[in-house]
C-alpha cells in the first residue's frame, strides 16, 4: 500500500532518529487503534517491535532503504515496546522482548491477520524480497551452504565478474520456480565450496525480462542453463543436470563441450498416431483442435518411456473413432524451450488438456485405459465466475464519463472506488452489494462502484484522490461531501445511509440550516 507517516507531531525524535538517516516512509505506531486500522486497510505490513529506541537504530536505517523500494507494495511500521504508550500494544500483539538478549522482533501480517515472524537473513536484499513476495521461497544466497557460490544480481555485478575474474568461471542462469534448479542447488554449492581458489561458481536469477539480453545473448532457453566461461570468454555449455557436486569438480578439471548423444531416433520420427507439435505450430493445432491432450516430455526421462507407448495406443484408439473425442499430441520440452517455460514445464512427463485452445490441470494418468476415459469425460472446467459487472445487483457501476451526470440526480451515493484483484475489496463487496439492494426502492439513494483499473476510470480515480483500495466516499447531488470511514460490513454501510436519510447527520443537518 501506499504509505503513510503517523507520528504525532508532538513526539520529540532523538538526535540520531530526526537526522535523515530514517525515511519518513516508515510510521511510528504506539495507539492500537492505529495499527488495527492499518492491519486493517494494508494486506503486506511489516512491524518492528524493538526494547526501546536505541535498541531500534540499525534495524531502522536499514528499513528505510527498504521502504524506499517497497512503497506501494508493502507497508513498514516501528513500535517501541519500552515507551510507556506502547507497552500496551505490544503485550497484545504477544510479543515478548524479556530475554535478555532480544533487541527486536520483526513480525509480518497479511490481509489484516498475523501471517509469521520475520526470520529470514537481516539484509536489504532478503527483506526486499520477502517484501515483495512474502510467501515465495527464500533467496539462494539464504542458504548457508551456499556462501561460495558468488550470487549476481544485475547485468552490470555479470559484466564485472566477466571482467576480473581469472579463474575458470561455471555460471548458473536459474529461475526461482524451476524444480530442475532446486535439485541441482545443493549439488552446485557443494562444488563451489570444494573448488574454492581453484575454479568459481556463480548463480543468477534471470527469470524477469530485464534480463533478456543475457538470456538472448547466451541461448537461455530453459532454466536451469548453465554456461562455462574461461578469462571472460563463453567456451560452452555443461548439460549435465542429473549431476553431483563430484560430477561437477570431476569436470572442471577437464572441461568438455556437451558430447553428441548416440542418437536415439527421436518419437517424433517413428511414426504413430501421436501428433508431434514444436514452439511453432503449438498455437495454431490447439486453435484448429477442440479438444487435445498434450504431453510434454524429454527424451532421457524414463517414466516418459514407460508411458510412451500407453500413450500411443491411446492415440490409435481415438483416431479410428468415427466421431473422436479429441487427439493426443506430444511436445519435446528440451527442444521446445519456450512452450516449456511458457507452460512452467519443470518436470517430466507433464500433461496438459487444451479445450478450445484454453489450457487445463489434468490429474496424473498413465495408461491408455485412464487416456481414453479421460477424453471421453475430461472433467468439466467450472465456467469462470462472472464479474461483480456482470452480476446482477441493484448496485450501479460507473465510469469516468457518466460518473457525475448519474451521481447528480441523487440525493445520496456512496461510492467504492475498487481494483478487483484486491483482496480486501473482493471480501467488501458482498456487503456492499447486499446494501445496494437494502436501499433499492429509495430512488434518492444509491450505493455505486468504479473499478480504477479501467483505462477510462484511471483519471476519475486521481481526480477523485484514490490513494488505495477500497476507498469510500460520500457524494451529495454529485459533490463530494465525506470520506466514508466507518466499518465496511452490511451494517456499518445500512446505519450510515440511514443516518442519512433520517437527516441527523450532523454535517447534512449544518448544510441545511445555511440554506
Amino acid at each position: 500500500g501506499v504509505i503513510r507517516w503517523l507520528l504525532d507531531p508532538q513526539v520529540v525524535l532523538p538526535s540520531w532518529l530526526s537526522s535523515a538517516k530514517v525515511s519518513s516512509l516508515i510510521e511510528r505506531i504506539s495507539d492500537p487503534k492505529d495499527l488495527k486500522k492499518l492491519l486493517r486497510t494494508r494486506n503486506n505490513v511489516l512491524v518492528l517491535y524493538s526494547k526501546s529506541e536505541a535498541a531500534a537504530e540499525n534495524h531502522l536505517r536499514l528499513l528505510s532503504t527498504v521502504a524506499q523500494v517497497v512503497k506501494g507494495q508493502g507497508t513498514i511500521c516501528w513500535v517501541d515496546c519500552g515507551d510507556a504508550e506502547s507497552r500496551k500494544l505490544c503485550k497484545k500483539m504477544k510479543v515478548d522482548l524479556s530475554p535478555k538478549d532480544k533487541k527486536v522482533e520483526l513480525f509480518h501480517y497479511q490481509d489484516g491477520a498475523f501471517h509469521t515472524e520475520y526470520n529470514r537473513a537481516v539484509t536489504f536484499k532478503s527483506i526486499v524480497a520477502f517484501l515483495k513476495d512474502p510467501k515465495g521461497p527464500p533467496l539462494w544466497e539464504e542458504d548457508p551452504g551456499a556462501k561460495d557460490v558468488v550470487h549476481l544480481d544485475s547485468e552490470k555485478d555479470f559484466r564485472r565478474l566477466l571482467k576480473k575474474e581469472e579463474k575458470p568461471l561455471l555460471i548458473m542462469f536459474y529461475a526461482p520456480w524451476c524444480s530442475m534448479c532446486k535439485r541441482m542447488m545443493p549439488h552446485f554449492q557443494k562444488a563451489a565450496t570444494q573448488l574454492r581458489g581453484h575454479a568459481v561458481l556463480a548463480g543468477m536469477n534471470v527469470y524477469s525480462s530485464e534480463f533478456e539480453n543475457i538470456k538472448e545473448e547466451y541461448s537461455v532457453r530453459g532454466f536451469p542453463t548453465i554456461c562455462y566461461f574461461e578469462k571472460g570468454r563463453f567456451l560452452f555449455q555443461y548439460d549435465n543436470y542429473g549431476s553431483t557436486a563430484e560430477d561437477i569438480v570431476e569436470w572442471l578439471k577437464n572441461p568438455q563441450p556437451p558430447q553428441p548423444q548416440v542418437p536415439e531416433t527421436p518419437w517424433a520420427d517413428e511414426g504413430g498416431s501421436v501428433y508431434h507439435l514444436t514452439d511453432e505450430d503449438f498455437d495454431q493445432f490447439v486453435k484448429e483442435h477442440s479438444s487435445v491432450l498434450v504431453m510434454f516430455h524429454a527424451p532421457w526421462c524414463g517414466h516418459c518411456k514407460k508411458m510412451k507407448p500407453e500413450f500411443e495406443k491411446a492415440a490409435e484408439a481415438l483416431h479410428g473413432e468415427a466421431d473422436s473425442s479429441g487427439v493426443l499430441a506430444a511436445v519435446d520440452a528440451t527442444v521446445n524451450k519456450a512452450l516449456a517455460e511458457r507452460f512452467h514445464i519443470s518436470e517430466f512427463p507433464t500433461l496438459k488438456y487444451f479445450k478450445n485452445g484454453e489450457k487445463y490441470a489434468v490429474p496424473v494418468l498413465r495408461t491408455k485405459k485412464k487416456f481414453l476415459e479421460w477424453m471421453q469425460n475430461p472433467e468439466a472446467p467450472p465456467p469462470p465466475e462472472p464479474t461483480w459487472e456482470e452480476q446482477q445487483t441493484s448496485l450501479l457501476h460507473l465510469v469516468g464519463d457518466n460518473f457525475r451526470e448519474t451521481l447528480k440526480k441523487k440525493k445520496h451515493t456512496l461510492v467504492m472506488f475498487y481494483a478487483p484483484w484486491c483482496p480486501h475489496c473482493k471480501k467488501v463487496i458482498p456487503h456492499f452489494t447486499a446494501t445496494a439492494d437494502a436501499f433499492k426502492d429509495d430512488r434518492k439513494i444509491a450505493c455505486a462502484a468504479v473499478d480504477c483499473v479501467k483505462d477510462k476510470n484511471q483519471d476519475l480515480c486521481q481526480q477523485e484522490a484514490v490513494k488505495g483500495y477500497p476507498t469510500f466516499h460520500y457524494y451529495h447531488y454529485g459533490k463530494f461531501a465525506e470520506k466514508y470511514d466507518s466499518d465496511r460490513t452490511e451494517l456499518g454501510f445500512t446505519n450510515y445511509i440511514r443516518a442519512l436519510r433520517e437527516g441527523d447527520h450532523e454535517r447534512l443537518g449544518k448544510k441545511k440550516e445555511e440554506l
